[in-house]
C-alpha cells in the first residue's frame, strides 16, 4: 500500500496541473462558431472551432493605439517591427491618383492587339463592302464574344449608316464606329462604386467569383483605390479553404496600410470571419468592409448556396451594398454564364473585368451588360498592383479605336 501511494499522488498532481493549463490555453483563442445574432434554419452550426486574428494596418510603434470601443480580447494583433530593435518596418505605399491609373490602362489598351476596333475599322473602310465583308465583320464582332444579340443589333445599325453615307473615308467610318459601340457599351449605366459609410455602420463590399480569377488580388488592388480617395478600409479574409488566401490579403493589408481580419485555423466557416470582419469594422468606425470570398465553380450547388449563407450572415449586422463579381475577361461566354448563375444567388452588382488587355475576348463587357443589366465598373489590365481603376465607356471605344 505505500509503494501505491506515491504513484497515486503523483498522477494527481499531474492531472491537477493539466486541469489549471487548460483554462489558459482556452483564453488565447476566440471562438465564433456560434454567431451572436439570430441565426437563420438552414445556417448549420460550423463543427471545427476557429477564430480571427486582427492583422493591424502598419503604423510607427509609438502611434499604435486600440480605437475607442473596440474590444480586443480574444484577438491576436501582428506587430509591426521596431526599428530601434534593428528591424526594419513595414512601408505602406501610396497609390496613385485615379487619373494617373486611367491613362496607363489606356495606353496599354491602346498598345495591345486587339482585333475588335481594328478588324473593324480595316473592314469598313474597304474599297467595296458587299455581303461577304458584312459576314466578316460579323464574325469579328461574335470571336470577341459581343454575343449574337449584340452582333445583329450592331451589323444592322451599321449597314445602314454606310447605306447612308456613301462615302466612307476612315475618319468618317471610324466616327459611326465609335457612335455604335459608344451606344453598345452604354455610358448611361450609373457605374459609380457604393463605398459610402452610413450613418453609424461602414459600407460593406463582397467580392466573389470562380477560382483563378484573381480575387484576393482584386481587393488588394481596390483597396488601393479606396485608399486613395481617403477611406479607411478593413478587408475580412473570407477565402478560408485556399492555403494561404489568407496571408495574401493580409499582405495586401499591409502594402496599403489597412488591417486585415482573419482566421488563425485552416479551413474555418468563411461565415463567421465575414461576421466578424463586419462587427470589427462596426467598433472601429471604417468607412468600408471589403470581404474576399472563396472561389467556387458556378456549377456546384453546395458551394454557391455557402455563398449565399456568407452574405445572409454579414447582413445580421450591416447591409451589403456592393457584390463585385471578378471575370477573367479571356473566358468570353464562359464568363457570361458565371455571372448568370452568380447574380442568382448573392444579386451581383457590378463587375471586375480582369486581364481586359484588348485581346479577342473585349467583347464580353457588352455581353454581360446586354444580358444581366449589371454594369462593369472596374477593369484590370496587368498584374501592377495600380492595374484596376473605372470603367468608362468612351475611353474603353477610343482605346479600341486608336
Amino acid at each position: 500500500m505505500n509503494d501505491i501511494l506515491p504513484i497515486i499522488l503523483s498522477i494527481v498532481a499531474a492531472l491537477a496541473v493539466i486541469g489549471g493549463l487548460i483554462p489558459v490555453l482556452l483564453k488565447t483563442r476566440k471562438n465564433i462558431t456560434q454567431y451572436p445574432g439570430t441565426r437563420d434554419a438552414n445556417d448549420p452550426v460550423t463543427p471545427q472551432g476557429g477564430g480571427t486574428l486582427l492583422e493591424d494596418a502598419p503604423v510607427a510603434p509609438a502611434e499604435r493605439t486600440t480605437p475607442a470601443g473596440v474590444d480586443l480580447d480574444g484577438l491576436e494583433t501582428a506587430d509591426v517591427p521596431d526599428n530601434a530593435a534593428g528591424l526594419e518596418t513595414i512601408q505602406v505605399e501610396t497609390p496613385l491618383p485615379v487619373a494617373g491609373r486611367l491613362t496607363r490602362l489606356r495606353e496599354r489598351l491602346v498598345r495591345s492587339n486587339n482585333i475588335l476596333g481594328k478588324g473593324l475599322l480595316a473592314l469598313l473602310s474597304s474599297d467595296k463592302i458587299d455581303e461577304n465583308v458584312w459576314d466578316e465583320v460579323e464574325e469579328t464582332l461574335l470571336l470577341a464574344d459581343l454575343g449574337t444579340e449584340p452582333t445583329m443589333q450592331l451589323v444592322d445599325a451599321l449597314r445602314e449608316r454606310v447605306k447612308v453615307l456613301g462615302t466612307r473615308t476612315p475618319e468618317q467610318v471610324k466616327a459611326l464606329l465609335r457612335e455604335e459601340l459608344i451606344k453598345l457599351v452604354d455610358p448611361t449605366m450609373d457605374r459609380s462604386l457604393n463605398t459610402t459609410r452610413h450613418a453609424d455602420k461602414p459600407a460593406v463590399v463582397m467580392v466573389v467569383g470562380v477560382n483563378g480569377v484573381g480575387k484576393t488580388t482584386t481587393v488588394g488592388k481596390l483597396a488601393r483605390v479606396l485608399v486613395a480617395e481617403d477611406k479607411d478600409v478593413l478587408l475580412g479574409a473570407a477565402d478560408t479553404f485556399r492555403a494561404a488566401a489568407a496571408e495574401q490579403l493580409a499582405t495586401w493589408g499591409q502594402r496599403v496600410g489597412v488591417p486585415t481580419v482573419k482566421s488563425d485555423v485552416d479551413g474555418a466557416d468563411p461565415a463567421s470571419v465575414a461576421y466578424e470582419a463586419v462587427k470589427a469594422g462596426i467598433d472601429q468606425e471604417v468607412d468600408v468592409v471589403m470581404i474576399d470570398t472563396a472561389g467556387r465553380l458556378q456549377n456546384k450547388v453546395g458551394l454557391m448556396d455557402e455563398l449565399g449563407k456568407v452574405k445572409r450572415v454579414i447582413e445580421k449586422l450591416a447591409e451589403v451594398d456592393e457584390v463585385l463579381l471578378v471575370l477573367d475577361a479571356t473566358t468570353g461566354q464562359n464568363g457570361l454564364n458565371q455571372a448568370r448563375v452568380f447574380s442568382e444567388v448573392v444579386n451581383i452588382t457590378g463587375i471586375v473585368l480582369t486581364k481586359l488587355d484588348g485581346t479577342a475576348k473585349g467583347g464580353i463587357v457588352v455581353a454581360i451588360q446586354k444580358s444581366l443589366g449589371v454594369p462593369v465598373k472596374l477593369i484590370g489590365l496587368g498584374e501592377g498592383a495600380d492595374d484596376l481603376a473605372p470603367f468608362e465607356a468612351e475611353g474603353f471605344v477610343d482605346a479600341l479605336l486608336n
